[in-house]
C-alpha cells in the first residue's frame, strides 16, 4: 500500500495531447481505507500500548497488514499496470526498479531514525530496549551487522514490512511477463509461491546470526498483493456489492471468528485460544494462513458494501484527513514507525493509565495526519505557481 498520488492536473502540450480522455477520478475508497490502515499501525507498533488491545486485528484472523498489502497490491495496479499496458514491458518495469529504488533508502533510512532514537533514549536513560535491538548488533558484529543490513538478510524488529513489499514489488514484471503468454499464469506463480511457502518452508534469512527468516514471509504474503493487484488490473472481478445473501454469510464468518480470536474470550475460556491455535496453525502470520486472506476478504466485503452508500462523503470531516494520509502512503507508514517508537517512551514516562495513554495515542495520531498534508503541501511546489498557474525553474 506504499504508492504515492501525484497531483492531478494534467501536463501541458503534446504529452497531453496524445491522451485520448481524462484521467477517471481515483476511487476514495482506497485512499480511505490505506490511511485507516497506518494509523492502526501506529496504534499496533506503540510498544506496551493498551490501545493495541482494542485494533481490528484482536477481534478476528486478519489484521491491517492484511489491508496494508492488499491496497498496496490494488493501487500498485493504478499506477504501474498502465504503464506496461501503454509504454511496453520494459518501461513498465524501469518504473518499477524506480519505486524499488525509492522504498528501499525509504528503509534504510528508517533505520538509521530508529538506530539514533535508540541512542538518544539510552543515552538519556529511558530505556535500553532499543538500543540492544538496533544498536548492539552492530558495535558486537558491524561487519555481520551492516552488510546485513544493505542486503536486507537483517530485519531489525519494525522493519520488515517495507523489505516484504520490495520483493513483492519486484514480482510485477515477472507477473506481468507471464500475463502475456497465457492469462493463468501469475495466478500460476503466485499458487507455486504460497505452496513452496507451506510445504517446503521457502523463506529469506531475516538475522545473519541465528538463522531466522523474515517476520513477513514475502512469498506467502505475495498471495494478498496480487489479489489486490489482479483486481485492480481487472484480471480479477469481485462480486458485486451488497449481495444480501454473500452479506450474510461472510458476516456470520467475521462473527463466528471473534470468541476465538478476542483475548476477553480466550482469557474467560481458555479452550478458545487452543482452538484459535488449532485452527490457525504454523506460522500462521509469518507464512500468511490462508484463512487470514479469507477472513479479510470476508470483512472488506462486509464494510465496502456497507460503506456503499456513504462512498461519496469518505473525503469528508475527519474522512479528508484520513484520505490524506492514504494518499501520502510510503511517508505515512515511516511516520507512523517512528512516531510509534516515540509514543512508547512517551508511555514508558507517562505511565499506562487512562489519560496519559489517550493523550499520547492521540497525539500521535494527529502528528501523523498533520505529516501527511505537510508532505502533500510540498510536494504540490506551492512556489512553482503563479496565480494557479504551474511555472517551471529556468
Amino acid at each position: 500500500m506504499l504508492t504515492e498520488v501525484a497531483p492531478g492536473a494534467a501536463a501541458p502540450g503534446a504529452m497531453a495531447a496524445r491522451q485520448p480522455s481524462a484521467k477517471p477520478p481515483r476511487d476514495q475508497r482506497l485512499d480511505f481505507f490505506r490511511g485507516l490502515g497506518m494509523l492502526i499501525i501506529f496504534l499496533a507498533h506503540a510498544p506496551g500500548n493498551p490501545w493495541n488491545n482494542w485494533i481490528p486485528a484482536r477481534f478476528g484472523f486478519s489484521s491491517a497488514t492484511e489491508l496494508f498489502v492488499f491496497c498496496s497490491g490494488l493501487a500498485s495496479a493504478f499506477a504501474f499496470g498502465g504503464i506496461f499496458v501503454r509504454r511496453g514491458w520494459f518501461l513498465g518495469t524501469a518504473r518499477i526498479a524506480q519505486r524499488v529504488w525509492q522504498v528501499y533508502w525509504a528503509h534504510i533510512g528508517l533505520f538509521v531514525a530508529l538506530a539514533a532514537l535508540a541512542v538518544l533514549v539510552q543515552r538519556l536513560g529511558w530505556g535500553d530496549a532499543y538500543y540492544q535491538e538496533h544498536i548492539e548488533p552492530i558495535a558486537r558484529d558491524p561487519g555481520t551487522a551492516v552488510l546485513g543490513l544493505v542486503t536486507l538478510c537483517w530485519l531489525p524488529g519494525y522493519l520488515d514490512i517495507l523489505p516484504m513489499y520490495l520483493i513483492i514489488l519486484g514480482l510485477i514484471p515477472v507477473m506481468m511477463a507471464l500475463r502475456r503468454l497465457h492469462a493463468s499464469l501469475p495466478f500460476v506463480l503466485s499458487l507455486l509461491m504460497y505452496l513452496s511457502v507451506w510445504l517446503l518452508g521457502f523463506n529469506l534469512t531475516g538475522n545473519p546470526w541465528t538463522g531466522f527468516g523474515w517476520f513477513f514471509n514475502p512469498f506467502g504474503w505475495q498471495l494478498v498483493f496480487f489479489a489486490g493487484f489482479a483486481i485492480g488490473m481487472k484480471w480479477l472481478t469481485p462480486p458485486e456489492f451488497g449481495q444480501k445473501p454473500l452479506v450474510i454469510v461472510c458476516a456470520v464468518f467475521v462473527a463466528a471468528v471473534i470468541p476465538l480470536s478476542f483475548w476477553g474470550f480466550q482469557n474467560a475460556f481458555p479452550v478458545l485460544a487452543r482452538l484459535h491455535d488449532a485452527v490457525l496453525f504454523g506460522n500462521e502470520k509469518t507464512d500468511m494462513h490462508i484463512l487470514r486472506l479469507v477472513h479479510f476478504l470476508a470483512v472488506a466485503y462486509v464494510v465496502l458494501s456497507l460503506v456503499a452508500a456513504f462512498k461519496p462523503r469518505l473525503d469528508a470531516g475527519l474522512g479528508r484527513h484520513i484520505v490524506k494520509v492514504g494518499q501520502q502512503s510510503l511517508a505515512s507508514f515511516l511516520l507512523s514507525l517512528v512516531f510509534a517508537r516515540l509514543a512508547g517512551v512517551a508511555l514508558d514516562i507517562s505511565g499506562r493509565e487512562a489519560l496519559p495513554t489517550a493523550v499520547v495515542n492521540l497525539a500521535g495520531l494527529a502528528l501523523i495526519i498533520a505529516g501527511a498534508h505537510a508532505i502533500g503541501w510540498f510536494k504540490s511546489a506551492p512556489w512553482a505557481k503563479v496565480s494557479g498557474k504551474q511555472i517551471t525553474d529556468q
